[in-house]
């Protein structure tokens, strides 16, 4: 019979010299499991952080086409969780699209 074993102890994850994988800010502990591969393509990491921005975008117009609404405060909380999520993964997205591009050259800068 197959006895289960117990996880070995969390050691977080030491800095790996290329920086490659980033934690995402919207892990939900200390112990991050979602990253950011940051040395994929630009393309796929900019149609990634619009795809999570898009989709909060749209729900929230769904929700401002609406009549009334009324909800308690937990459930506004959340609600504004739900969208907190992704919004976050796609500004740490747009984070690191903005660190891969080059500087823009400042006309009068030599």
């Amino acid at each position: 019979m197959h006895t289960n074993k117990p996880d070995p102890p969390y050691t977080p994850p030491t800095s790996h010299p290329s920086n490659r994988y980033m934690a995402l800010t919207s892990n939900c502990c200390d112990m991050p499991t979602l990253f950011i591969d940051t040395h994929a393509p630009l393309d796929i990491l900019l149609e990634a952080a619009g795809y999570r921005i898009r989709a909060v975008a749209q729900v929230l117009e769904n929700l401002a086409m609406r009549g009334e609404i009324s909800s308690d405060s937990v459930i506004l909380s959340d609600f504004a969780q739900l969208c907190a999520i992704p919004l976050r993964d796609g500004c740490d997205l747009l984070d690191v699209l903005g660190r891969r591009l080059p500087a823009p050259v400042l006309d009068g800068a030599k």
